[in-house]
């Protein structure tokens, strides 16, 4: 009898693991169909951009000179953001996991989980209202004091609707998500190793650069990474944010753009070419989102030796 209950349970045991293998890799098989469906229409609907008449393209000089300062002002604000969020996030992650008292440290992450939440277009206003607005004195002081840097070359813009504010926008966007990601790593390092530093006479912050930087190496790595897929495809806060024009060199002028802004304020009244041009913006932010994220695997692979459990 209890040979033949457990033959039974054996039975549906293996039933139970067939149907979740099988939903498993259906899901990741639907994945990868969706992302090759989305490339495949983003490629044909490009192609009339890629072929047009240069000067039938917007600029009048063809796709590519129409699109490189956007995509060079695309990675510009994401790398303000990534430079002035990836200090700050990891700062405040260790603060919340190895500093903080624990009543103090369950309500700064709540609250750097709530920033993470609030929308894109509260951002935009926030960054275009206030944020542009503080702004305007230190960009004129910028153009004076520093203007023979080429990136502070003047005039500074009127309103402080630049490159530079966006990125500092984004730069508070994607702090919440790099510290919150940082800050689950940070509390997964072995205590043991933690303790054994303590034990051998380390201070707090040698144990943390001993014992916890080395083991979240790859998780810092994929928070940042994730940081800046956010800020590559953010649309809204920098639409709201920057003056409409390429980029034109200097981080404090007007007359800068992104590609996810360049195709949200255009997409509505687009159609012909103008619509193949945007869908081919849109395919070139899919393949730096794409690289981007390959070449984050490969970082994250190398340090994949140091576990915690060496």
């Amino acid at each position: 009898m209890s040979t033949t209950k457990l033959s039974s349970g054996v039975g549906t045991g293996r039933a139970g693991d067939k149907v979740f293998s099988g939903a498993a890799l259906g899901a990741g098989v639907l994945i990868l169909v969706v992302l090759f469906s989305v490339a495949l229409f983003l490629f044909v609907q490009a192609l009339p951009a890629f072929s047009a008449n240069p000067a039938d393209v917007t600029g009048g000089n063809g796709f590519f000179p129409y699109i490189l300062p956007i995509v060079i002002g695309t990675l510009i604000a994401a790398a303000i953001a990534l430079v002035i969020a990836t200090p700050i996030g990891v700062a405040v992650a260790l603060f919340i996991s190895h500093y903080a008292p624990r009543k103090l440290a369950h309500g700064l992450g709540y609250l750097v989980d709530l920033l993470a939440a609030i929308p894109s277009v509260v951002y935009g206003a926030w960054g275009a209202t206030f944020l542009a607005s503080q702004l305007k004195e230190p960009y004129q002081w910028l153009a004076d004091n520093l203007g023979w840097i080429p990136i502070f070359a003047g005039p500074a813009s009127a309103t402080a609707k630049t490159m530079l504010t966006a990125g500092i926008v984004l730069a508070v966007m994607v702090l919440p998500i790099i510290a919150s990601l940082s800050r689950e790593i940070f509390m997964q390092a072995p205590m043991l190793h933690q303790e054994a530093a303590l034990a051998l006479g380390a201070t707090r912050w040698e144990m943390i650069r001993m014992a916890v930087l080395p083991f979240a190496r790859g998780g810092i790595i994929s928070a940042v990474m994730l940081g800046l897929g956010r800020a590559l495809g953010e649309t809204m806060a920098v639409a709201l944010v920057l003056s409409s024009g390429p980029l034109i060199g200097s981080l404090i002028r007007s007359g800068n753009q992104t590609v996810a802004a360049e195709i949200a304020l255009n997409f509505p009244e687009a159609f012909g070419l103008r619509l193949n041009e945007l869908i081919a913006a849109g395919l070139v932010l899919f393949f730096i989102t794409l690289v981007v994220n390959v070449v984050a695997r490969w970082i994250i692979s190398r340090h994949k030796e140091f576990s915690g459990a060496n």
